[in-house]
C-alpha cells in the first residue's frame, strides 16, 4: 500500500485545548513518526480545532473534530483496559480490548492531534496520541475494527462471535514488530476501511503462550504508548455557525453539541451512537431551537423528512458503511453500502409533527422561512410532499380510537417487538404493549399540529382537498385522544396501599424511607402507568414520561397539581434524589417488577439529563400560561426549583446520557453509569440530548446554587 501522512495538532490551553500555533509543533517526548509518514502545516490563518476532554469514572474521554477529521478516543483505566477511537464518519471505530488486570491500570492522556493519511490514492482521516500506562504487562485480548454497531456489540458480548462467522473478513491480521503493532484492513466491499497502531519506545510487544504482549523495558517504569487510528469512510460536515447569543456560557455543553451537529444530520451520542436517531434529533432540535441558527434547525427537521419510509413513517435509526455492507449480505447476498433504516420505534412517528409545526409555525424565524423550506427538494422529493406523508400516516392511526375509544385501539409496539419508544430497553416500559406517551401525550399533540398546519395553509400546494379534509377530520379528535386515552392509564392507590409500598421497596433496596413517606401525606395516590399490557391493565410503574405533556400539552389545572405532586415526591415515593430525577420508579409495582426496574438497569431507577431537561422546559412552559389558579403556580414553582436544584447537583455529568447513583449517610451519590462495569450498558460521555440546557438557564432564583451559576 501506498501511505502518505499529514498530523495536524495544536498546543493546550485549558479545558478547550486551542491555541493560535499555525505550524505543527512536536513537543519534547512524542516518538518519532515511522518513516512512511511525514508531518505537514496546516495553511496560516486556519482555525484551531476543537478539542475537549471528559472523565466519567475511570474512562477518559478525548474529542477532536477539524474540517474532515472527527474522532473520539476513549481510555479505560481499572481492571478491564480498552483503548477505543469512535468515527462519525461512516459510524465507524476501532477498539483494542485487554485482558482483565490483577492490578488496577492507569492511563494517562497527554497531546491528541489530527492525522490525515493516503491509502492507496484515499484520504483517511483520524487522530494520533501520545499516553503512558502503569502496568507490568498488557495482555491484548482483541481488536475490532469497522462499525461501531460491531463494536457496541463486542462490548455487550452479544453478537459479535456470530458477525464473526459469517463474515471472518471483519478481523483484521494484527503486524507487529518489537516496538509497535498495527491492524488494518479494507471495508469488505473494497471500500477504504480502518486502521489502529500501538507503539511504544520504552516497551516491547512479545507473544507469550499464545498471546500478544506488552511489556515496559524496565518494571515498574510506565509505558509511553503512541495510538494512531484513522477511517476511510466518508467524513461529515460540521457547522461553522451553530449556536446563536442567546445560548448558554457552559463550554462542556457547546463543545459536545459542536462535536455532534453536522450538515447532514446530527449525531445520537458518542462513542456508541455515532449516527442519525429520529427520536434523539426532534427532541433535541425541539429543545436547542431557542438557541440554534436557522440553518441548524432546518438541517435537524430535513434529514428526519430525507429518511421516511414510503408510508410516512419516521426513521429510528439508520445502518451506514460497513454495518450497511453486512445487513445487505446477510439479507440479499450483495455487498451494498445503501443505507438502511429502521422503523421500529413509534413514537418518533408522532414527534414530528408537533415538532416541524413549533419551528414552522410558533417561531418567526421558522415561519419566516416556512413555504422555502417545504418547497426545496431533497432526493427529487418537495419537503412538503415528505411532511404530508406523515401526517396523512398519523391521520390514519388516529382513526379506530377517535370512533371507538378502547385499549385495542390505541397504538401499540409493532408485533414481535418488546420496544418502541425512548425506553428501547427490553424492560423499559415494564413488559407493557401501549405506551403511555405515545398515546396520552404524542398522538393528541400530533393531531392539534396537523390542524396547525391546515390553518395556515401551509399545506394546500402539497394536498388533495380529500386529503385535506381527512387531515381536518383526524385533528378534531385530538380532545377525545387527550381525554379518553389518559383515562385508560390511570394507576389509583389508597394512601395506606401507597405507604406499604414505599416502605417495602425502601428496605429492598437498602434506603431510607422516612422523607418519602411524609410526602405521600394522608391522601391517595393517582399517577399515569409507564404502559398498558396486552390485557389493556395498567402497569404501575411512576414515570418522567408526563414531561412531555408539560412541553407539548395544555393539561388543566387538577391534573398539573396531581402529576406534578406524584413526581417530585423524594424517592422511593416520587422520583426526586439529591443526584437527579429518576426516570422510573417500581415502587408502586409487583414485587418481582423491582429488580428490573433498579440503579443497574438502562431505563430503570437512573438520571437522564434530557428528561430533566423535558420536565425544565415543561414547567417553563406551563408557567407562562396565564390561566392557572395561584395554587397551581406555587405547586409549578415549588417543582421548578426543587428540580433544578437536582439538576445543579448534577453539575459534573450534565453532557452524559444518564447516570446511576449509589446511597450512604443518609444520600445519594453520582455514579457514572457503566463506568464501573456494574451496569448492563455503558453512558456516552456526549449525548446530543444532554446538551440541550444549553437553550435552558436556571431560574433567577437558583443563581446562587452550586453548579447553576
Amino acid at each position: 500500500m501506498n501511505m502518505m501522512a499529514r498530523v495536524d495538532g495544536r498546543a493546550t490551553h485549558i479545558s478547550r485545548f486551542r491555541s493560535a500555533v499555525s505550524t505543527l509543533v512536536l513537543v519534547a517526548g512524542m516518538l518519532a513518526l515511522p518513516a512512511p509518514w511525514s508531518a505537514q502545516a496546516k495553511d496560516q490563518g486556519a482555525p484551531a480545532p476543537l478539542q475537549f476532554r471528559i472523565t466519567e469514572g475511570q474512562i477518559e474521554n478525548a474529542f477532536y473534530q477539524d474540517g474532515r477529521i472527527a474522532a473520539h478516543l476513549l481510555l479505560s483505566s481499572g481492571n478491564k483496559p480498552r483503548v477505543l477511537v469512535a468515527f462519525p464518519a461512516g459510524n465507524s471505530g476501532t477498539g483494542i480490548w485487554f485482558a482483565p488486570t490483577t492490578a488496577p491500570v492507569h492511563w494517562t492522556l497527554e497531546r491528541v492531534m489530527g492525522l490525515q493519511r493516503t491509502v492507496d490514492g484515499h484520504v483517511w482521516n483520524g487522530i494520533v496520541a501520545q499516553a503512558s500506562v502503569t502496568t507490568n504487562a498488557l495482555v491484548l485480548k482483541d481488536a475490532v475494527l469497522g462499525s461501531i454497531r460491531v463494536l457496541r456489540d463486542y462490548q455487550l458480548g452479544s453478537g459479535y462471535k456470530a458477525q464473526v462467522a459469517a463474515t471472518p473478513q471483519i478481523v483484521a491480521t494484527p503486524q507487529i514488530t518489537e516496538r509497535s503493532i498495527n491492524w488494518q484492513r479494507q471495508r469488505i466491499d473494497g471500500a477504504p476501511g480502518y486502521a489502529i497502531t500501538l507503539s511504544t519506545d520504552n516497551g516491547r510487544f512479545q507473544r507469550e503462550d499464545g498471546h500478544i504482549v506488552l511489556r515496559p523495558d524496565h518494571p515498574g517504569e510506565a509505558l509511553h504508548v503512541r495510538i494512531e487510528a484513522s477511517t476511510g469512510e466518508t467524513p461529515l460536515t460540521p457547522f461553522t455557525h451553530l449556536l446563536n447569543s442567546k445560548a448558554q456560557p457552559d463550554m462542556r455543553s457547546r463543545n459536545a453539541l459542536q462535536f455532534l451537529s453536522y450538515r447532514e444530520k446530527f449525531l445520537a451520542g458518542s462513542w456508541r451512537f455515532d449516527t442519525y436517531f429520529g427520536r434523539d434529533t426532534l427532541m433535541s432540535v425541539r429543545l436547542l431551537m431557542p438557541v440554534l441558527q436557522p440553518a441548524a434547525v432546518d438541517a435537524g427537521i430535513a434529514s428526519v423528512l430525507a429518511r421516511l419510509s414510503p408510508d410516512g413513517q419516521v426513521a429510528h435509526e439508520e445502518d451506514i458503511g460497513e454495518y450497511a455492507v453486512l445487513e445487505h449480505l446477510k439479507e440479499q447476498g450483495k455487498p451494498s453500502a445503501a443505507p438502511i433504516y429502521s422503523y421500529v420505534m413509534i413514537d418518533s412517528d408522532y414527534m414530528l409533527a408537533p415538532v416541524a409545526a413549533a419551528w414552522l409555525l410558533d417561531d418567526p424565524r421558522g415561519r419566516q422561512g416556512a413555504h422555502a423550506f417545504l418547497a426545496s427538494k431533497a432526493d427529487g422529493e418537495r419537503r412538503g410532499d415528505a411532511l404530508v406523508r406523515n401526517l396523512l400516516f398519523v391521520a390514519g392511526h388516529s382513526e379506530a380510537f377517535a370512533h371507538q375509544p378502547v385499549y385495542t385501539n390505541l397504538i401499540s409496539l409493532k408485533p414481535g417487538s418488546q420496544v418502541g419508544q425512548w425506553r428501547d430497553s427490553n424492560e423499559g416500559i415494564g413488559r407493557g404493549r401501549y405506551p403511555y406517551d405515545v398515546n396520552a401525550i404524542w398522538m393528541p399533540a400530533a393531531l392539534r399540529a396537523i390542524g396547525q398546519f391546515l390553518d395556515a395553509g401551509l399545506l394546500n400546494d402539497y394536498t388533495t382537498p380529500a386529503q385535506r379534509e381527512r387531515l381536518r377530520a383526524a385533528a378534531a379528535s385530538a380532545d377525545d385522544w387527550d381525554k379518553h386515552a389518559g383515562a385508560l392509564f390511570a394507576v389509583r392507590l389508597s394512601n395506606q396501599q401507597a405507604a406499604q409500598q414505599v416502605r417495602d421497596y425502601a428496605k429492598q433496596i437498602g434506603v431510607a424511607d422516612a422523607t418519602a413517606l411524609a410526602a405521600l401525606d394522608d391522601a391517595a395516590l393517582q399517577f399515569p402507568a409507564i404502559s398498558l399490557d396486552a390485557q389493556g391493565k395498567p402497569v404501575p410503574v411512576l414515570n418522567s414520561d408526563v414531561g412531555f405533556n408539560l412541553l407539548f400539552g395544555r393539561p388543566d389545572a387538577a391534573e398539573l397539581d396531581r402529576n406534578i405532586g406524584s413526581l417530585m415526591r423524594p424517592f422511593p415515593a416520587g422520583l426526586m434524589t439529591d443526584v437527579g430525577m429518576v426516570v422510573a420508579n417500581p415502587a408502586y409495582a409487583s414485587h418481582d417488577v423491582w429488580s428490573r426496574f433498579g440503579n443497574n438497569a438502562y431505563h430503570g431507577t437512573v438520571v437522564w439529563a434530557w428528561q430533566q431537561a423535558v420536565m425544565a422546559a415543561g414547567l417553563k412552559r406551563q408557567l407562562a400560561r396565564s390561566d392557572l389558579p395561584p395554587a397551581t403556580r406555587a405547586h409549578l414553582v415549588a417543582a421548578q426549583t426543587g428540580l433544578w436544584r437536582a439538576i445543579c447537583a448534577a453539575n459534573a455529568v450534565r453532557t452524559s446520557e444518564l447516570w446511576s447513583w449509589s446511597y450512604s449517610d443518609g444520600h445519594y451519590h453520582i455514579e457514572p453509569f457503566g463506568a464501573e462495569g456494574a451496569h448492563e450498558d455503558e453512558s456516552n460521555a456526549a449525548q446530543l440530548w444532554s446538551t440541550v440546557f444549553l437553550a435552558l438557564p436556571p431560574p433567577a432564583s437558583m443563581a446562587g446554587e452550586t453548579g447553576c451559576r
